[in-house]
């Protein structure tokens, strides 16, 4: 059957907050004119699906018919072959080399490291002072995450560029892939901040492994399994500036958002006090307590509902079929957790932030597809564990010690995600 194709109203051009936003908002509406739409993209033609159902044949049941699709082509410079870009037989390999590094053990090892840091830093707090809370949050996944990849003194150092260069990577980053290719070309002053941080990264990353080969012990860190595992010093260094650049936007972006809910709706923030105040009593959250801790995690759940990533693409390696829609093989296809997780269909209200909408029941009659926060199928987000624990032990530290007012209504800003800016909170101690 023909292909709907999708009101001419796409802004293609431009990178501003309003202009992305606008983006956004054009996607969460395309349902309205089918489960498959054709959007053209300037030149480019690609398919966004936007039926949950649909959604889990291209990312699970079909999912071996596609590949990554033209957006991440933008990213394999930068990012190699590691995890997030590899395919086929190369990329089931490099997973379960990878897979031990977030097995239970290890996330409860991880656990204690985020519960140090995330204490560390709520002590910094002052009552009454005004803090950016994107800005700690990004502080803080860089901390965790860098902790568990290098814990040498050598990795410490490292772990310092990266808190230097690792936002310029992932923002500009992101930009160079919605744009033609001949921005990235360019003499202007986003491509040199780019280009300066990748050098710097790739030259202290390198600089660690050249360090580990050197002594060649185990630290127990995630460095030391990937090296272990038998990657050449290339392959290791794709996949540690893949688990920094996925390991530390969405989870730094999820917390920022969360706290910010929580300060401005009392209710929430009240009960996920009495929980933290029933379960710890004031002493540190440990990984045993994550699993009491039943509404943070509905506070999580819902902030990747309402805050996730505005899209994917993917291109079908044969010729698919999509429901009643033919996709010939190449064929750009678009999936978009943004506009799933605000399909009012699915989830009434879907700009209303409701922790309580995440009961068994409402989770047990939700369809396939309609919720991936971190995808699904075997591209599914390798650390979307650690990311879960990570979100919960920090809201838990938070709200032990602290409540935070926001100063001012959120702004947004769309590259890859809804980026927080500027989320300003007033620190106000608890007792």
């Amino acid at each position: 059957m023909p292909v709907p194709v999708a009101p001419r109203r796409w802004p293609l051009l431009g990178h501003t907050p309003a202009m992305l936003t606008q983006r956004a908002k054009f996607t969460d509406a395309l349902h309205e004119h089918g489960d498959v739409v054709r959007l053209d993209l300037g030149p480019l033609h690609a398919y966004f699906v936007t039926s949950p159902a649909l959604t889990h044949e291209v990312l699970v049941s079909q999912g071996s018919r596609f590949r990554k699709g033209a957006m991440f082509d933008k990213f394999q410079p930068y990012l190699g072959t590691g995890l997030l870009l590899s395919n086929g037989e190369f990329h089931l390999r490099q997973r379960r080399l990878m897979q031990p590094a977030f097995h239970r053990e290890r996330i409860e090892t991880y656990a204690a490291t985020m519960a140090r840091a995330a204490a560390a830093l709520a002590a910094r707090w002052r009552p009454g002072e005004v803090r950016v809370i994107e800005n700690d949050m990004q502080e803080l996944a860089v901390t965790i995450v860098g902790e568990a990849l290098f814990s040498t003194e050598m990795g410490r150092r490292a772990v310092e560029e990266v808190r230097r260069s690792i936002f310029t990577v992932i923002q500009q980053g992101m930009i160079r892939a919605l744009s033609p290719s001949f921005v990235e070309k360019l003499p202007i002053p986003g491509n040199r901040e780019f280009d300066a941080a990748i050098t710097r990264m790739k030259a202290v990353v390198l600089q660690v492994i050249e360090s580990w080969r050197t002594d060649g012990i185990d630290h127990g860190d995630v460095l030391s399994m990937l090296l272990l595992a038998g990657m050449t010093d290339q392959q290791t260094y794709d996949e540690v500036l893949t688990l920094l650049t996925a390991g530390i936007e969405t989870t730094a972006i999820a917390l920022a958002w969360a706290l910010y809910e929580v300060g401005r709706n009392p209710e929430i923030e009240h009960r996920l006090h009495a929980e933290v105040d029933a379960v710890l009593g004031g002493r540190p959250v440990t990984f045993a307590d994550v699993a009491f801790l039943t509404y943070t995690e509905q506070i999580v759940q819902e902030t990747l509902r309402r805050y996730p990533i505005w899209f994917v693409m993917r291109r079908t390696l044969t010729d698919v079929q999509l429901g009643d829609v033919h996709l010939p093989a190449g064929a750009e296809v678009i999936v978009s957790p943004h506009a799933l997780h605000h399909d009012e269909r699915y989830f009434p209200e879907p700009r209303r932030f409701d922790p309580g909408r995440w009961t068994q029941e409402f989770t047990a009659g939700l369809p396939r597809g309609a919720f991936i926060p971190f995808g699904g199928g075997n591209r599914q987000c390798l650390g979307n564990t650690f990311a879960h624990t990570e979100i919960v032990i920090t809201l838990a530290t938070v709200a032990t010690r602290w409540r935070l007012i926001p100063t001012r209504p959120a702004r947004v800003k769309f590259t890859s995600a809804p980026y927080p800016d500027g989320l300003r909170m007033k620190a106000v101690p608890r007792n």
